[in-house]
């Protein structure tokens, strides 16, 4: 009896090729995003007064109309960046965008404090999303050095640019309109932007096997919020048993959290990486940007309204000067590549800082606004080195296949230094009343708290060594 013929099962067909990515495309929808998520992080600058008197917003609520969006960014930049890394960056990036856009226009609708603040919350996790996917996707886009320094650069320019635009978009609207319109325009924008990226980006993801850390993602989230509510609360005063709680709430959480990543085989973020300079020298960075130089921005305008009379969009205004220098420069700061380390382009930077403080000392109690001009633009040339700096020492610091992770750690420090040291601004200036001329002091009191940190700062950055240029890649 004849055996039957076995024919060879055909082969399974090869996977589809991905694609490769488009760089210029990547580059300008990313840039787009994350302009547009700064906007919406910056629009209440100059719309809060009008803003808390439709919700009939409470004086002490106030903070949490501001302080939604970095609560829910800084909450999750990093749980974002490692989760883009493991699931996707491409898909993190377009349900942040998506998000973003659903979000702002849904707190256009928000009827009361709560619901508005909820809406600035979600806002911010989705535009966690966006930054810390982005700069992932620049580089993969942007494999060559020279690559990804142009690329970092132009991306750290937007940054600028958003800050710069949103209080002047929101504000110009309001003016036309109602302020409910400009965060309608703003999540406009956004979803414009996520209708866009799915043709312009190629998904990449990090290499590594294992799963994603979500334990470590749950209690280093939950830990970032506690720290974030109790600043927030303590602007009030900090001598209260929700502080404490919450404070304590963060320590234990925080104690998890480090447990859990020493016994992760696939840790959300190596803890070794804290011992490594470069690392350092970018969480560093970031922290005393977000405690100096964003946190002073963040609070003067408010102080210039208050002791020079300023109009809002005359607010806004000077805002740009400061702001739009930063833009300038950081799209030129890549001509220093090869010729200044990222770590000593944002000592640089923090030293104009400090210098540009020094010159507006006593410009509160002058009451003449351009007394600011020369510091406002000292400081934008600072702020465009740093960043500039700040996100290609990000992805330089983070290991291969993690850039998301690291721009996760990187943002994480900078907004977590924004909301302390907006707090710590707050009590300096207030510290010795609220009438014209103790504000006037407290002013002042705020710009020199500033220097210091901004010096310190510098010392830091200086103080770290070089040991390891760039970890591989």
């Amino acid at each position: 009896m004849s055996q039957p013929v076995r024919t060879a099962a055909p082969a399974p067909p090869a996977p589809a090729p991905q694609s490769s990515p488009r760089p210029a495309a990547t580059l300008a929808v990313t840039s787009a995003a994350t302009a547009v998520a700064l906007m919406t992080y910056t629009a209440p600058m100059v719309t809060l007064g009008s803003t808390a008197a439709s919700l009939h917003t409470a004086l002490s609520s106030q903070a949490w109309l501001l302080n939604g969006t970095p609560l829910g960014l800084a909450a999750l930049l990093l749980v974002a960046g490692s989760l883009a890394d493991d699931y996707g960056r491409r898909r993190a990036f377009l349900y942040g965008t998506f998000a973003l856009g659903l979000t702002t226009a849904l707190g256009a609708l928000a009827p009361n404090t709560l619901l508005f603040t909820l809406a600035r919350v979600a806002q911010g996790a989705a535009s966690a999303a966006i930054i810390a996917a982005s700069l992932g996707l620049l580089v993969h886009a942007f494999p060559t050095p020279a690559g990804r320094i142009r690329a970092t650069g132009v991306w750290g320019a937007f940054v600028s640019g958003g800050i710069a635009l949103g209080p002047v978009a929101a504000g110009g609207v309001a003016q036309l309109a109602d302020w409910r319109w400009s965060y309608a325009a703003l999540g406009a924008a956004a979803l414009v932007v996520a209708a866009l990226a799915p043709k312009a980006l190629t998904e990449s993801r990090s290499p590594r096997g294992g799963r994603p850390d979500l334990p470590g993602a749950l209690t280093l989230g939950l830990a970032l919020v506690a720290l974030l509510a109790a600043l927030t609360l303590g602007r009030d005063g900090w001598l209260r048993t929700p502080i404490g709680v919450l404070l304590l709430a963060t320590s234990v959480l925080l104690t998890a959290f480090a447990f859990v990543e020493r016994r992760s085989r696939t840790p959300m973020l190596d803890l070794s990486l804290l011992r490594r300079p470069l690392f350092l020298a970018s969480t560093a960075g970031a922290l005393f940007t977000g405690l100096s130089v964003i946190a002073l921005f963040s609070y003067v305008p408010t102080l210039v309204q208050h002791t020079m009379g300023v109009t809002p969009m005359g607010t806004a205004g000077l805002f740009v000067v400061w702001s739009g220098t930063s833009f300038l420069v950081a799209l030129q700061a890549r001509r220093l590549a090869g010729k200044v380390s990222p770590r000593h382009q944002l000592a640089v930077g923090f030293a104009l800082h400090a210098l540009a403080v020094a010159t507006m000392l006593g410009a509160s109690g002058s009451g003449d606004w351009t007394r600011l001009l020369p510091g406002l633009l000292i400081s934008g040339i600072g702020s465009g080195l740093l960043n500039a700096a700040l996100p290609l020492l990000a992805v330089e610091s983070a290991p291969a296949g993690r850039a998301a992770m690291g721009s996760g750690a990187n943002n994480t420090a900078r907004y977590i230094g924004s909301a302390a040291g907006v707090a710590l601004m707050i009590a300096v200036s207030t510290s010795t009343g609220t009438s014209r001329h103790a504000l006037d002091q407290g002013t002042n009191t705020a710009l020199i708290v500033s220097g210091v940190l901004a010096v310190a700062a510098a010392a830091v950055l200086l103080g770290l060594r070089d040991r390891e240029a760039r970890l591989p890649r």
